[in-house]
């Protein structure tokens, strides 16, 4: 299990930095559901994942940082139902970006309940 948790937890840090390189090269109107998002909300949006991309990671490196995880994969989980939220709300009927990010919030989900219950770090 825990071996299945440090893959998830570096695929989703990857994840998670590509779409803070993202939002800094590409503005919220990018994204029609996520207009309602003031611009500097996106660039913080982009800073809070590099953080949590950092929080995935850190433990591996230093044991003592290993509650970062089940934070990080939290915060990961908020900005997706965030997203969903919005996008429900815009009136967008484009249900792929729901979907996706209804997976990325289910594997982070997954992450936090596996570093809190299942294999603490």
């Amino acid at each position: 299990m825990n071996i299945l948790l440090w893959v998830l937890q570096i695929l989703l840090a990857l994840h998670t930095i590509m779409g803070a390189i993202w939002k800094f090269s590409n503005p919220e109107q990018t994204v029609p559901s996520l207009q309602a998002i003031p611009h500097v909300v996106w660039l913080a949006l982009s800073v809070v994942e590099f953080l949590c991309a950092l929080g995935l990671i850190l433990p591996a490196f230093i044991k003592r940082l290993g509650i970062l995880t089940p934070i990080a994969a939290l915060v990961i989980v908020a900005e997706m139902l965030l997203y969903i939220g919005l996008n429900l709300f815009s009136g967008n009927a484009v249900y792929s970006e729901i979907v996706y990010w209804l997976v990325v919030a289910a594997i982070s989900a997954f992450i936090a309940y596996g570093r809190i219950v299942l294999k603490p770090l």
